[in-house]
């Protein structure tokens, strides 16, 4: 709890805002890419805490919010298949599809399970023989070892009723997709830490050259955060553009080698469509041909259908590249809530819909000044 505490600590966090009152000359717009950080800016208050010309919007930083509704949609249809027991992570049950959730389809009889790994699911395999279990395999960079591992596994152990339906995203492509746009206003970026953990921030530094654009990798507690933000107004008001690493007791330059490894045997990077943004070049990973026992999109072939549109009420879309945010929409708190949610981003643990609705709800739409 130590260094927990630290990174908590009142009083650093105060003389981090006094800092960045003192550089900042000038109204930037920052954006964060990992929910988690998102969450602790908002339980936190530290947006209101920062001078009124710095904004911070969020991006993609949900993979569960950005997991395709075609990819919801063939969970849903292999879970009510009787031979199968699908498996998941707990909070993609209630992400609703065009039509439905897992959690309703658990309910009308399928066999959906949670786990909080996906090793688990191998065992489940081992144990039920009889049964075909897939294991729905979603996230970003930062899941991917466990995933990769896990049909690694079951290859090894010559388990053969294990397949895995795979929504792995990739976030450097997304984001040079979304600063590339006509209606990018990103002026620093906030790297997500856990991901740089894994693949290291050396993709970042070409981000950041390419754009021009401070970045600089981040943790997930309000001092963290707060440093973060400061680096970034210490280079944007000294016009310098690099990447810089505030998460060191996490995050080195290559990041876990060993992990990339694992990634690199059994997944390859491949066109994956986000949720809200569309289809995005090279930012997802399949399971490569070696392990296509392995995928569930080749062991249970689906049928290409329209493309899915989501509910038209529902501006996620926009959240999730940074242009609005959840209290811009008519249907935040009221029609649109955690227990009915109108998409993914107010379902999820890492959806900024769910932040605010936790944090900010009684606030929407009020207009109150800030500080």
């Amino acid at each position: 709890m130590k260094y927990l505490d630290e990174y908590r600590d009142e009083r650093i966090a105060r003389m981090l805002v006094s800092q960045i009152r003192e550089t900042a000359a000038r109204p930037w717009v920052l954006m964060e890419v990992c929910g988690g950080q998102t969450h602790t800016l908002m339980r936190y208050g530290i947006e209101d805490l920062l001078p009124a010309g710095i904004e911070l919007v969020h991006g993609p930083g949900c993979p569960v919010c950005v997991t395709p509704l075609e990819k919801i949609d063939r969970a849903i249809a292999l879970a009510m298949r009787p031979e199968v027991i699908l498996v998941s992570y707990g909070d993609m049950l209630r992400v609703p599809g065009s039509r439905n959730d897992l959690l309703r389809a658990k309910a009308a009889g399928a066999d959906v399970r949670i786990v909080y790994s996906p090793l688990e699911a191998v065992t489940i395999a081992s144990a039920h023989p009889d049964k075909a279990v897939v294991f729905f395999g979603v996230g970003f960079e930062t899941t991917a070892p466990a995933n990769a591992m896990a049909i690694w596994e079951a290859h090894r152990a010559g388990i053969t009723n294990f397949s895995m339906l795979v929504s792995h995203v990739l976030v450097p492509p997304a984001m040079r997709l979304l600063l590339g746009s006509p209606s990018n206003r990103v002026q620093g970026l906030i790297a997500p830490g856990h991901v740089c953990t894994v693949m290291g921030y050396r993709e970042y530094e070409q981000l950041s050259a390419d754009f021009c654009l401070p970045i600089v990798v981040g943790g997930f507690e309000p001092v963290d955060l707060l440093e973060a933000i400061s680096m970034l107004i210490a280079q944007l008001e000294h016009g310098r553009a690099q990447v810089e690493n505030q998460y060191v007791r996490s995050v080195t330059c290559d990041g876990n080698l060993p992990a990339q490894r694992a990634v690199e045997r059994v997944f390859t990077p491949c066109d994956q469509k986000w949720r809200g943004i569309g289809l995005i070049p090279h930012s997802g990973l399949r399971i490569r041909e070696e392990y296509a026992a392995f995928d569930a999109e080749k062991v249970f072939p689906f049928a290409t259908g329209a493309a899915i549109e989501e509910a038209p009420d529902c501006i996620s879309a926009q959240i999730l590249q940074g242009l609005k945010k959840p209290t811009d929409c008519v249907a935040f708190a009221e029609r649109c809530s955690p227990s009915n949610p109108l998409g993914a981003p107010m379902v999820s643990s890492e959806g900024a819909c769910a932040a605010y609705y936790q944090y900010r709800r009684h606030a929407a739409h009020a207009g109150e000044p800030r500080p």
